[in-house]
């Protein structure tokens, strides 16, 4: 067993780092895309509005392995989008992790613009009123009075989003990202015999990154909460 574990323990930085980077990156992301989501769906034009309830509520009912594999073999391999050099030597390697990122972003924005939503509804419809009265178009309403308040609002939702990112992950190795999962799935294929202790290592590797996340976002929601 102690062969077995010098061998994993050098393999296991690298795997959770990738886990890391692809949730850190993918979140910054899906919070932006999620935001300008959150902006059309409560937009006064019509068209917009219905164009992102549409967006939110497919991506909301299709599989995250769907949208990766879609980024992967539709965009890549069919429509020959590249997100990195092709002639780099590890064009493969950095294309696979871009086009994962791509996916995360896309899915999960979905569900950042809900959280965002949630947070919008409950702010007080008398302040956009006041602000329009005062001249304020709807951009600088949701931007400068409603966002603010439901951003602070919405902390716990996006945290909770967040750490389903942070699993969510695992779904790169389908399109052959070195992350957490997939060194997972080679170390049983290899040792067998240890089958629980692997299961627990990366559970407990798992657990590492999601606590934290979780009392961080716990942490934010009770400094920023909205007086009332």
């Amino acid at each position: 067993m102690s062969s077995f574990l010098s061998d994993l323990g050098p393999a296991l930085i690298p795997a959770f780092w990738m886990t890391i980077k692809l949730s850190i990156i993918s979140g910054i992301g899906a919070l932006l895309l999620g935001t300008v989501l959150t902006a059309m769906r409560v937009s006064p034009v019509g068209i917009i509005r219905f164009l992102s309830a549409f967006y939110i509520n497919t991506i909301r009912n299709t599989p995250l392995t769907l949208v990766v594999l879609f980024c992967s073999f539709g965009l890549y391999q069919n429509l020959g989008l590249t997100l990195a050099n092709p002639t780099s030597p590890t064009f493969l390697v950095d294309n696979n992790v871009r086009l994962a990122i791509l996916g995360f972003i896309l899915y999960t924005s979905a569900f950042v613009a809900e959280s965002l939503r949630s947070g919008i509804n409950t702010v007080d419809f008398g302040q956009a009123e006041a602000a329009r009265s005062l001249g304020l178009n709807f951009s600088q309403t949701f931007r400068f009075i409603v966002f603010p308040q439901a951003l602070r609002s919405a902390i716990v939702p996006l945290g909770n989003t967040f750490i389903a990112l942070i699993k969510n992950t695992t779904i790169a190795s389908a399109i052959g990202v070195a992350e957490a999962s997939l060194l997972m799935k080679g170390t049983i294929e290899m040792n067998a015999n240890y089958l629980f202790l692997i299961f627990g290592i990366f559970a407990l590797g798992f657990m590492v990154l999601t606590l934290p996340t979780g009392m961080v976002f716990t942490s934010l929601s009770r400094r920023l909460a909205v007086k009332k």
